[in-house]
């Protein structure tokens, strides 16, 4: 379990709206703590953390972001740690619902610019009209209705239903072309319908319980099962759409939700609701592999919903997909708010 919290310390608030942008709930508190208080924070590599940092906080479009982010571009390696402590203080945001970490990576498929006998599953860019709405045709109408074919919206052509399938919930990934190069996509829209997981159908349908569940189970089953595979994966109407991204190189990783390449074991995917992108995030996750880190929140996901919700970026491949795809555990997670910021949570007369 996480290091004990010192409550003598901590001040919970409850507010009737959120700090950030995105709108409010009434459940949710914010608890004041201690940089001792962050269980294995001497012992992290804040250096790692503040280069991960430094990725994304250029194109923060907020004066008190900005300051710090030159700030943080001035510092020696060796004064990481003092500076995040010296411009930030730690802030637990809890909405009720108990934490829940799981893993992301960048996977590889195997695919080709024109389609054959072996290429024959399209990756699509999002088509002109899908813009206009907020909600376009679901999995089942898009790929069965015809509406996507002879527009010339194929990015390229894969192999196999069920990795594109996965590469859609990934949001990102490289398509390994017959000639040894590859392709990169990244994220380029949706059709507006709500994620539902085809994990948990699994369970609900008896088949799995849920901790038997996760991404390669899914995958043999489905293989297993190519007729009611192929109807599982239906149970999901939201569609991802992809864009070419090949301008980043191969030794970065993928971009993220801020258009800026993620870093392995240092990037989180979060819910911007509460916690803002950009901002640094301390991990607390328990399970078989405890991890104690500062992360940096710089993407999102359609599964991600609340305010101890997180993906960690395990990295690219197909060792990066098996550790990712383990991962379902507990523990917290506290972010890092600039100063002021943290301090206009306190009652007026604190």
């Amino acid at each position: 379990m996480f290091g004990l919290r010192r409550a003598l310390c901590a001040l919970v608030i409850s507010t009737g709206a959120y700090l950030f942008p995105q709108g409010g709930a009434a459940e949710t508190t914010y608890t004041m703590l201690s940089f001792d208080q962050l269980d294995g924070w001497e012992d992290d590599n804040h250096e790692a953390a503040l280069a991960a940092f430094l990725q994304t906080c250029r194109d923060l479009d907020d004066p008190d972001w900005r300051a710090l982010c030159a700030m943080a571009a001035a510092q020696e390696t060796t004064a990481a740690k003092g500076f995040f402590q010296l411009f930030f203080r730690p802030v637990l945001i809890e909405d009720g619902a108990p934490a829940l970490f799981t893993g992301y990576f960048e996977p590889e498929l195997s695919g080709a610019r024109r389609p054959s006998s072996r290429y024959r599953y399209p990756v699509y860019r999002l088509p002109p009209e899908a813009r206009k709405v907020s909600q376009w045709l679901s999995r089942r109408e898009l790929l069965t209705s015809g509406v996507m074919e002879g527009r010339g919206l194929e990015i390229a052509w894969v192999d196999d239903p069920v990795e594109l399938f996965f590469l859609q919930i990934q949001g990102s990934g490289r398509i390994r072309l017959p000639d040894g190069s590859s392709i990169r996509v990244g994220y380029g829209g949706a059709n507006g319908h709500e994620y539902r997981s085809i994990g948990t159908e699994l369970v609900r349908r008896g088949i799995y319980n849920i901790h038997q569940v996760s991404a390669a189970v899914i995958k043999r089953w489905v293989r297993r099962n190519p007729v009611a595979g192929e109807e599982l994966l239906m149970h999901n109407p939201s569609y991802v759409f992809f864009r070419e991204v090949s301008r980043v190189p191969a030794s970065a990783g993928p971009l993220g939700a801020m258009n800026r390449s993620v870093t392995t074991l240092r990037s989180l995917a979060v819910d911007p609701r509460y916690i803002p992108l950009g901002a640094p995030v301390w991990l607390e996750k328990d399970g078989a592999k405890p991890m104690r880190r500062l992360m940096i929140a710089q993407d999102t996901g359609s599964a991600i919903k609340g305010a101890q919700r997180a993906d960690v970026f395990f990295g690219s491949g197909d060792e990066a997909g098996i550790e990712a795809g383990k991962l379902r555990d507990p523990g917290r997670m506290v972010v890092l708010l600039p100063i002021q910021r943290a301090y206009a949570l306190l009652p007026e007369d604190y």
